[in-house]
């Protein structure tokens, strides 16, 4: 159980790091997407690269994987505030510079500078969520953690929602140079925002003032790792992460594979499915940031209930594309089960955050956020890559969909008892 509070914070006191928290994410969220949809568009423009849209679904898994370490580290050794000055700084200072030289390129050249920033926006991005989700103690109180997340999470799904509109429109107004100078105008203001919250430092970790070489890093980080192994939920929670991502990428491929060219629906209907998911994950968090903050003695239900729900769904959504449904069938059927498919992730992804951030030390926090982020980020491209190939070699992409939500199924049984007892003798 987390012991780090010396103080209470109030509701009073919460309820107003809240709205500012709300407001930094919701800005930096929705200018954030639009950014990378105008980068997306920039690039298809002037180099017709099949990876206009997905470089960075490249760049930040590989960057996640080589920078796990020194960020985990990081944010569990350093004191919160500072760091996450430091993060969006950094970021401010690479937006201008990338403003300022983009232009000196052409063609696929311009990958160049890109590639660069993304590295730096992928380092500065993951050590600023990680360091803000382990400083949650240092914000709110105990009872408004939950809804501190599931608002986070609110404003995420805003973002998703206006963001492709939004984008499409400011492109053809302004240019790609346009969505750079705004998103260095909304990261400073998110940088305002942060400044003028107060992060109860009485209650954060102690900075340790060696300086960190190479050893004495993997040594830092491998007493997080030695923490988590003495913890079997928090393995297997990562474990189970990682094989649903894995086969939620089926997903995120398949459906438009599925509609366009198995089905030939064209665009619209794809842009139906998709809505259906961001109603539902912003149904989600908004409904989570409602109710009461859930107990953790009832973890395992809250989790392993929504996970078999969601397999069923799963292999609903293949029974719905392999039978031959009209355009009114297709849409309304697919659209619901998209967004509760949405509504799910959103519940799955709060309750362990919420879960992790409760019964986590705050010097362990860090390295333990860290590493369930890079394990789940890190296997999409490679479920991308496997599942781009069934997809290609399939006539009935809707059997593949079947078949994951029977395997997903099957793997959630068999983790119910170790799942449970490990749950049982947790007594954090």
């Amino acid at each position: 159980m987390n012991t780090n509070c010396q103080r209470n914070i109030t509701n009073r006191q919460s309820n107003t790091q809240i709205a500012k928290s709300f407001t930094s994410n919701l800005i930096s969220s929705l200018s954030g997407k639009m950014f990378t949809f105008g980068l997306g568009l920039m690039l298809l423009d002037q180099t017709r690269s099949v990876l206009s849209f997905g470089i960075n679904m490249l760049v930040a898994p590989i960057t996640g994987l080589i920078f796990l370490i020194p960020i985990g580290n990081l944010v569990d050794t350093q004191r919160h505030r500072p760091i996450l000055i430091g993060s969006l700084l950094v970021r401010i200072t690479a937006l201008i510079i990338f403003a300022s030289t983009i232009n000196l390129f052409s063609a696929q050249m311009k990958l160049l500078p890109i590639v660069l920033f993304l590295i730096v926006d992928a380092v500065s991005t993951n050590l600023n969520d990680t360091c803000f989700s382990a400083a949650i103690h240092e914000l709110v109180n105990q009872d408004k953690v939950q809804q501190l997340s599931s608002l986070t999470q609110t404003a995420i799904s805003i973002a998703a929602i206006l963001s492709p509109t939004l984008g499409v429109g400011f492109y053809s107004l302004v240019g790609f140079n346009g969505f750079i100078w705004l998103e260095i105008v909304t990261t400073i203001l998110s940088f305002l925002i942060m400044l003028s919250m107060h992060f109860y430092e009485n209650m954060a970790v102690a900075p340790t003032n060696h300086r960190q070489t190479l050893n004495s890093q993997w040594t830092t980080f491998k007493a997080g790792l030695i923490y988590m192994q003495s913890r079997s939920v928090i393995k297997m929670t990562i474990m189970m992460g990682l094989v649903l991502n894995f086969f939620y990428t089926a997903v995120t491929i398949g459906v438009p594979y599925v509609l366009k060219d198995e089905l030939h629906t064209g665009n619209a209907m794809l842009g139906i499915f998709e809505t259906g998911g961001a109603v539902g994950m912003l149904l989600g968090s908004l409904i989570m940031s409602f109710l009461p903050a859930l107990d953790r003695r009832h973890f395992f239900w809250h989790l392993m209930v929504p996970l078999i729900i969601l397999t069923w769904l799963i292999a609903g959504l293949g029974s719905m594309l392999v039978l031959h449904l009209t355009a009114v069938q297709l849409m309304v059927s697919g659209s619901l089960v998209m967004g509760f498919i949405a509504f799910i992730l959103v519940w799955l992804n709060i309750i362990v955050q919420v879960y992790l951030q409760k019964t986590v030390p705050t010097h362990n926090l860090g390295r333990v956020l860290a590493t369930l982020t890079t394990v789940n980020t890190s296997i999409m491209p490679v479920g991308t890559l496997f599942f781009t190939m069934i997809f290609q070699y399939s006539s009935t992409g809707g059997i593949i969909f079947l078949i994951n939500g029977g395997l997903l199924l099957s793997y959630t049984i068999i983790l119910i008892r170790p799942f449970w007892w490990a749950v049982q003798a947790d007594k954090y």
